[in-house]
């Protein structure tokens, strides 16, 4: 077997340090993100081109009867027993011009999907901002968590 020199062993390991980190440097917005009030930390992913995440975390998350809180304020009656945990709220956020998406967002507060636009604004900031009618719009900064 033949050994590789130091110096192609020291390049090969920085190629591939770059090519790992390249992944996040070409969607910034992909990585973990906790929300404006600290409550709750979704994990941003690549889903087929477009951004979607999941709840990963929440600083509370039992309800006062001691189980896991539940997205009980769903339109969709079905689905209001299912744990917080792990329900996608960012879905089919498009490219929408440099560090910034479109798609919708589920508000678990409400139960409602509203349209909504994500811009990273620093690498460890983000604006998250939900729409009604496409005009009435509130913006939260995100903050990143790992």
């Amino acid at each position: 077997m033949k050994r590789m020199s130091g110096t192609f062993a020291i390049a090969a390991l920085v190629a591939l340090a770059v090519s790992v980190s390249g992944a996040r440097a070409a969607t910034p917005a992909i990585g973990t993100w906790l929300s404006a009030d600290g409550g709750t930390k979704v994990r941003i992913s690549d889903c087929g081109g477009k951004l979607c995440g999941k709840v990963v975390w929440l600083s509370d998350p039992v309800g006062s009867d001691g189980k896991p809180k539940t997205d009980k304020h769903n339109e969709d009656e079905s689905k209001r027993s299912r744990p917080l945990l792990g329900v996608t709220v960012v879905q089919g956020m498009a490219p929408n011009g440099e560090n910034k998406w479109s798609g919708q967002i589920y508000n678990a507060d409400d139960g409602k999907t509203y349209q909504a636009h994500v811009s990273v604004i620093s690498a460890d900031s983000m604006n998250v901002q939900g729409c009604v009618l496409g005009f009435l719009c509130k913006t939260q900064k995100w903050t990143r968590a790992d």
